[in-house]
């Protein structure tokens, strides 16, 4: 690479400044290092991604970094792995270039294997993780979002192909992370280099679908199917629980914010059956606006169980 022009270096008193404050901070990523060199010396990094297979099992990125004279590019197997060694490069050829005092420390590259496993991005990680394997890619959904003001709580579901895992957090982020994580931690012990089938590391389908429901022998269900619904003082909540468990799909609970047009509080019951099922429900209280969504559920399953 051709040298920088006289315009772009920086008075020697300045580049000796630079170069002591930098080294005084070491294990810097190279990112961070190109990018302070660009803030002093008015040449700021300008990063492109040039290309991006994530078509194949191990997903491939291209980026080209600019500073100043310099081009560089780098490739991994992320963004941010890319860009590191797109930056790593650029400071290699800062460093050899006589012309330029200033004094570039050996930056940090980041070792995904040995970093603590809080610290590493778990969204990120599942994502890359499904893409090895030839998995579809995860999705999230905000599933209740609740609590005081200074106090919010977010749950947050995460599906991965028929299967299912919920976070929650103090924030949307968290609440994603945590879900990402459960999901992570089921797969641990998978060797990067096999490529298996998603039901052989989870198991079981989370969730039931129509079939098994019809056909299922389990005591609560055909007690449903034998149910009118309509006792008093029924438990609705606690009844939809126990046909859950012995079902084997989960149920969420989302307090709608906006009330009725007649006033009511409003909730919708999400159970994570195969499809998904989401019934409505209302009343004078948040309460008996989750029993009433409860207790719709409850009918719609009893109306599914019972067909032939």
């Amino acid at each position: 690479m051709s040298n920088l022009p006289p315009r772009q270096r920086s008075p020697p008193s300045r580049r000796e400044g630079l170069g002591k404050m930098i080294t005084a901070k070491p294990g810097k990523t190279p990112i961070q290092v190109l990018h302070e060199y660009g803030m002093k010396t008015k040449n700021i990094p300008v990063y492109e991604c040039e290309r991006s297979d994530v078509q194949i099992h191990v997903p491939t990125f291209t980026f080209r970094v600019t500073v100043g004279d310099i081009t560089c590019t780098g490739e991994g197997t992320s963004k941010k792995l890319a860009k590191h060694r797109a930056a790593e490069a650029a400071i290699h050829i800062l460093k050899a270039n006589a012309s330029i005092c200033f004094a570039v420390p050996d930056p940090l590259m980041p070792d995904p294997s040995k970093q603590p496993k809080n610290q590493l991005n778990p969204i990120g990680s599942l994502q890359e993780l499904a893409i090895h394997h030839g998995w579809r890619l995860p999705e999230y959904t905000l599933s209740q979002e609740g609590g005081p003001a200074h106090k919010r709580e977010y749950t947050t579901i995460c599906r991965l192909e028929s299967f299912m895992e919920t976070g929650k957090g103090a924030s949307k982020k968290q609440a994603k992370r945590n879900a990402a994580e459960k999901f992570l931690a089921k797969f641990s012990n998978i060797s990067p280099e096999n490529h298996i089938s998603l039901t052989n590391v989870v198991g079981n389908s989370l969730g039931c679908t129509w079939h098994s429901l019809r056909n299922s022998p389990g005591e609560k269900i055909n007690l449903l199917k034998r149910s009118l619904l309509s006792i008093p003082n029924t438990d609705y909540i606690q009844l939809l629980s126990e046909i859950a468990k012995e079902q084997g799909f989960n149920i969420t609970y989302l307090d709608i914010e906006e009330l009725s047009a007649n006033g009511q509080y409003q909730c919708l019951a999400e159970l994570s059956t195969s499809p998904i099922t989401v019934c409505h429900g209302s009343g004078i209280s948040c309460g008996n606006a989750q029993s009433d969504a409860a207790h719709n559920a409850l009918q719609y399953l009893k109306i599914i169980a019972e067909r032939k």
